[in-house]
């Protein structure tokens, strides 16, 4: 697919299917093709499908029906020209890369005190309260950046954390996918943590990437399970369909 590196992908293949639906290629009422299909023609990742699909739905411009697929409601819309932000994915995928690298420069700077802000915030995501536990996880991240002294790498992590709520995409994604779940999200941040306290910058580095590699993971999976509960439908539809044609 052209234009690989320019932009946003996603935008491109939801400009792609807006002029599909407006020519006619899916009419209203229509199935669009599923995802295994759509990322053979435009040659893309799953993730950026989703995306798209996403995208698209917060326009009005297509439905998706638990267990049948996604389908076209409309031709136009007013926002179809509207910036949709950035996605989850780009988001944690951007996090990965550059927090890696946070966490390795903090293993040689971080102090005891800084340190023990970190422990505290640890024990802060064991909590119930999933919005007081995200919370927890958000300074857990930025207190790193704050270990290295940079006011340019902090104020990017920051960023990088705010911009998941602002844009209406990740957040409906991030929504959607839920939390890790506090066992995990208590491994994998004590992981990061120990290192930090050894000043481990290969390992803080690894347990970083790791953890946000898993977080990517966990929005394929919820995302996955989805596509196989819908297949799972429609084959049971086709099944009670064959065996009404068979009495």
């Amino acid at each position: 697919m052209s234009g690989r590196s320019g932009g946003k992908l996603y935008r491109t293949i939801v400009q792609a299917i807006i002029a599909d639906i407006s020519a006619g290629v899916y009419p209203i009422g229509s199935r669009l093709p599923a995802e295994r299909d759509l990322t053979e023609r435009f040659g893309v990742s799953r993730p950026t499908i989703r995306e798209a699909m996403i995208a698209l739905e917060m326009q009005g411009l297509v439905e998706a029906r638990k267990g049948s697929g996604v389908f076209v409601l409309a031709s136009s819309s007013d926002e179809a020209g509207e910036e949709f932000d950035i996605g989850a994915f780009e988001i944690t995928e951007a996090r990965r890369l550059v927090e890696g690298e946070v966490a390795a420069v903090a293993a040689t700077e971080i102090d005891d005190a800084q340190l023990a802000v970190l422990r505290g915030l640890l024990d802060e995501m064991a909590v119930e309260d999933v919005t007081a536990a995200e919370d927890a996880d958000r300074r857990f991240h930025i207190g790193i950046a704050e270990a290295t002294g940079n006011a340019v790498i902090i104020n990017a992590v920051t960023d990088f954390w705010d911009m998941r709520f602002r844009s209406p995409l990740a957040r409906q994604v991030l929504v959607k996918a839920g939390s890790l779940g506090t066992k995990e999200r208590l491994e994998e941040h004590g992981r990061i943590l120990r290192a930090l306290e050894a000043h481990n910058p290969a390992e803080a580095r690894l347990a970083m990437r790791d953890h946000l590699s898993r977080v990517i993971d966990h929005l394929l999976h919820v995302n996955e399970a989805e596509a196989v509960e819908r297949a799972r439908a429609e084959t049971d539809l086709r099944r009670r369909a064959f065996a009404r044609r068979a009495v």
